[in-house]
Order: structure tokens, then C-alpha cells, then sequence
């Protein structure tokens, strides 16, 4: 018997990177997916078959945050390099070269408009950049220690900022003062992002946990302690209604943050997991670790009326109404009524094989605000030729579940 279809599929991976994946972003339409590493390189991956893989050289150290701007034009990154740079996403991989923090640079990403950039560093800053003329416009000083990730709200007008100070901050950007803050006695937040919403945030725990806290109330609403790791990173679903969370303990988990409770535990990679990310339509998401492989998954468990809901929340950006928990977390059908709680990946294998064709070396790009080499290369880099479907565990009752 089939396995239901609202379960998570892994559907193919790549191999290409020569070291630990730090960071993925799904392009605007879902046809490409860019990675970043510590092997210093970003590479552009095609959904398409037999498209080509492009790798981006230019960064001098590893690679710690890549995203697509909102229109899909360019791919910023950040490395510990300590200098940003905007890629042009495409076989040539023309760059520009941001250089203003003094420390490595852990984090980039983009208003929902594209018009300004973020940038989060070991200098104890974030930079706020203006696209359009690129260039540097502020910096918000308020954290004690290395800052781990920035990033903004979906309507611009605030910027959450996690630090190894144990605080996580929430700045205006209209009069860049730091307008809320929240402290852990325990460990430090790795990660920390808005529900597509924004009235809530998520941070990844160094000290293994999830915790979902309401901006406007100053509340904790979820604690989770799923993780026997620190958490690496998160990703809300567009739909709001789910979170899923990388872990240093090798796994991937799917909470239901409707219900508050974990629903799905995928392991695929050997080793720690750093980053994993939904596309804009939350069909797919993909996760990358220290086994130097990037997974693509199908999503699966909520394709009823995502559309609607995304365009619910994007009428949802204001601070003034009072809480309600439709604000916070969207009420869509709940589809897993009577379906398993947890599932297990243990094994790896490509379900759909993906060519990718050598063509050589393409040229040096130009850098626009400081010069430094950049250049793409069309890379022949092929997955692994998988044979075994993944096996899927009943954490209840070990029964597998096998694929079509």
C-alpha cells in the first residue's frame, strides 16, 4: 500500500559542494535553488533536466547566508570574508562587492520590496543597505556580541535580530531604535525569522529548543524541545500553520503549530543539519549539513487552499488589532485527522535523477561598489544514482510505509 500522500517525499538531491552546506534559498519561481558552503563557492541548481550547474567563485572563507531578492534579479550573500556581495543569477555571475562590517558577516536578507538588504555580523551590528543605489544607509548597535541573523518583517517595518548575547531584538527601521528585546538565561538563538504575518517570531535554541513568541504581547506562545541538538535553523510555512526545524542532532522536524505538536521527524543527512528553508509556495523545501548535500523534499502535508491563506497574511500586517489567535496562526483544514505522528527517513536515495552537464569555465564578472573577482563555472556535477527508495517508519509501531 502507497503511503498517504500528505506525507513528505524526498524527491532528489545534490552533490557538489566540497564542504558543509551553510545556507539555501528557493528562487522566486521555484525553478532554482542557490546554495552556499563552506568550500567559500555559492552554486545555482535547475529544477530542469540536464540543466547545467553554475558555481559562483568570488568569497575568500566560507559561505554563511545566501538569498534571492524578491523579484528574483539578484542572489546576495554573506561570508566570513566579512564583505556581501550581489550576484547576478546567471551563467556569467557577474558580482558586486559590499564591504562595511569589520567581522565575519552571518546573515543576509531582503525586504519584501527588494529595496533594502540586511546584514547580520561578528562586529556586533546590523547593516541596513539601499538596493536601488547600493549602498550603505545605517547600522543598529545594541547587541554585546556576535549577531547571528537579521531579518525583516513581511511589511518592512521592523527588523528581528538574534545574538550569541542571548537576547533577541526587534528594531524599527523608521526611527532605528530597538523597540522590544528578549532574553534567554540558558543558551543563544541561531536563527530567528517572522511568521508570514509578522506577528510572531521563531528562534532556533542553541540549547535545543523551538520557541514561538507573539511580538506584539511580548509573549511566549510555544516552547519545544524536540531537538538532542542545538537547532540550526527554521522555516515557517507560508500557510503560517507549520514550522520546520534543522538540527546539529542530524534531523529535520515538522511542527504543528495549529495543535503545538511535532508531526513529522525526517532524517537524511549523516551528520549535522544547518539549514533548511520552504519555497515561497511551500510546496517544497530543501535542507543542506555537514554532509555536503542539499536535499529537495515535496512538502505534501498542507496543499489545501495555501494560496488563499498567503494572501490572508499578506492583509495581515498591521500591529494595532488586538491578539487573536486566527492573527497569529491562520486556521486552515487540518488535513492529518487520524494520520501518523512522526515519520522516519533512514536511508538516501535519488527518486528522480537530476544530470547536471560539464561546459567548462565562463568569465570574470565586474564588482559595482568595490572591486573583487567573481566568476561562474558551469559545473559537471552529477547526484549519486540512488537505488533505494527511502523507508518510511510509524514512529508507533515501526510499520514501513512503502513508496510507489
Amino acid at each position: 500500500m502507497a503511503s498517504a500522500p500528505e506525507d513528505p517525499v524526498l524527491q532528489r538531491y545534490f552533490k557538489g559542494h566540497k564542504a558543509a552546506i551553510t545556507s539555501a534559498d528557493f528562487s522566486p519561481d521555484g525553478k532554482q535553488l542557490a546554495t552556499g558552503s563552506w568550500d567559500t563557492f555559492l552554486m545555482l541548481w535547475s529544477f530542469k533536466p540536464q540543466a547545467r550547474a553554475f558555481r559562483y567563485v568570488g568569497h575568500k572563507d566560507i559561505v554563511t547566508s545566501v538569498q534571492f531578492s524578491p523579484l528574483g534579479n539578484l542572489l546576495a550573500s554573506a561570508s566570513r570574508d566579512r564583505t556581501v556581495r550581489l550576484w547576478i543569477p546567471d551563467k556569467r555571475g557577474k558580482s558586486s562587492e559590499f564591504k562595511a562590517h569589520t567581522a565575519p558577516v552571518r546573515s543576509v536578507d531582503f525586504s519584501a520590496d527588494g529595496q533594502f538588504l540586511a546584514t547580520a555580523s561578528e562586529d556586533k551590528s546590523i547593516k541596513v543597505w539601499n538596493m536601488y543605489r547600493q549602498r550603505f544607509l545605517y547600522s543598529l548597535y545594541r547587541h554585546t556580541h556576535w549577531v547571528r541573523c537579521a531579518k525583516f518583517s513581511p511589511d518592512g517595518r521592523l527588523i528581528v535580530s538574534c545574538s550569541e548575547d542571548k537576547t533577541i531584538k526587534i528594531w524599527d527601521t523608521t526611527n532605528k531604535q530597538c523597540v522590544n528585546n528578549f532574553s534567554d538565561f540558558v543558551g543563544f538563538a541561531n536563527f530567528v525569522d517572522f511568521n508570514p504575518n509578522g506577528t510572531c517570531i521563531a528562534s532556533a535554541g542553541s540549547d535545543h529548543t523551538v520557541k514561538i513568541w507573539d511580538i506584539r504581547v511580548n509573549k511566549l506562545l510555544q516552547h519545544y524541545q524536540v531537538h538532542s541538538g542545538g537547532v540550526n535553523c527554521v522555516s515557517f510555512h507560508p500557510s503560517g500553520n507549520y514550522l520546520i526545524t534543522a538540527s546539529s542532532d542530524g534531523m529535520l522536524k515538522i511542527l504543528d503549530l495549529l495543535e503545538g505538536r511535532l508531526i513529522y521527524t525526517l532524517q537524511g543527512h549523516t551528520g549535522p543539519v544547518f539549514t533548511v528553508t520552504f519555497s515561497k509556495g511551500g510546496e517544497l523545501f530543501t535542507s543542506g549539513g555537514a554532509d555536503a548535500q542539499v536535499l529537495l523534499w515535496r512538502t505534501n502535508f498542507d496543499e489545501l487552499n495555501c494560496k488563499d491563506v498567503i494572501k490572508r497574511n499578506l492583509k495581515r500586517l498591521h500591529f494595532d488589532s488586538p491578539p487573536h489567535l486566527l492573527d497569529i496562526y491562520p486556521r486552515t483544514p487540518h488535513p492529518r485527522e487520524g494520520k501518523i505522528e512522526t515519520i522516519e527517513y533512514t536511508g538516501l536515495s535519488l527518486l528522480r535523477p537530476l544530470p547536471l552537464w560539464s561546459t567548462g569555465s565562463r568569465r570574470t564578472g565586474s564588482a559595482a561598489m568595490a572591486h573583487g573577482p567573481s566568476r561562474s563555472v558551469a559545473c559537471g556535477i552529477f547526484p549519486d544514482q540512488g537505488t533505494n527508495p527511502c523507508t518510511l517508519h510509524r514512529q508507533a509501531d515501526s510499520q514501513p510505509l512503502r513508496h510507489q
